[in-house]
């Protein structure tokens, strides 16, 4: 893959899997768009990545608006050209037993780690599929495979990722857009600053650098090969 003559654009680029991917996809040349709610963070790292002569955009958007997603699209596709790379990496977690769990929780995991997975896809769809390439890359989770305790929202949120890219993929596949949903373990993140059913060595688990070479190897492979589903968990947890 050449890519210097790539356009990627991550959800979620400021912190976490997002960083590690955004900062690992303009190291190898392509040119970045991001984003994130935090205009401050998207801010410092575009300064970041431009000064060391890379080509960056940071724009605020809440994946879960429609609108806003729309804008952000708008800007990307008349700034930078059509991604032939879109990583849907935002997403949030709240957990709680269902009986305890509330209806504005619910909605925030689901409307962020679903619902904006449809949004942003929609959005930059249309453009990939005039070009005929590109590559789709949905974050989910080991735990949308097998459910977690007071996970349920979580976990029915990745389960619903993994879903929508399988069909998604059926969908585009004969026509040049290769999708891939990734399931990382656990990854040492913010994620874990907060309360959460796990208690990881944080010192053992993946690093998010280790999930977005993961990707990265994924997609150099030649375009008659498809990663559909990319598992990545920690070897010794």
């Amino acid at each position: 893959m050449d890519w210097q003559q790539q356009v990627a654009v991550v959800t979620g680029g400021t912190r976490g899997i997002g960083k590690a991917l955004s900062e690992s996809l303009a190291a190898r040349g392509a040119a970045v768009a991001i984003c994130a709610r935090d205009r401050r963070e998207l801010e410092r790292l575009e300064a970041e990545q431009r000064a060391d002569g890379r080509r960056f955009l940071g724009s605020p958007c809440d994946v879960r608006d429609e609108t806003q997603v729309a804008v952000f699209a708008e800007r990307v596709l008349a700034e930078m050209g059509t991604p032939s790379i879109l990583v849907n990496n935002a997403g949030v977690g709240r957990f709680a037993p269902v009986t305890e769990m509330s209806l504005a929780a619910w909605e925030e995991v689901v409307k962020t780690n679903l619902r904006g997975v449809f949004l942003v896809t929609r959005a930059f769809l249309p453009a990939m599929l005039a070009e005929g390439r590109g590559a789709i890359v949905n974050v989910a989770s080991l735990a949308g495979r097998s459910g977690i305790a007071n996970g349920a929202a979580y976990a029915a949120s990745k389960h619903g990722v993994i879903g929508f890219s399988r069909s998604l993929m059926l969908e585009v596949r004969k026509q040049g857009i290769r999708v891939m949903a990734v399931c990382p373990g656990s990854v040492n993140t913010h994620f874990f600053d907060a309360e959460t059913p796990f208690d990881p060595d944080r010192g053992k688990i993946l690093d998010p650098a280790d999930v977005a070479q993961a990707v990265l190897d994924a997609l150099e492979l030649p375009e008659r090969a498809l990663v559909s589903e990319l598992d990545i968990r920690p070897s010794n947890p």
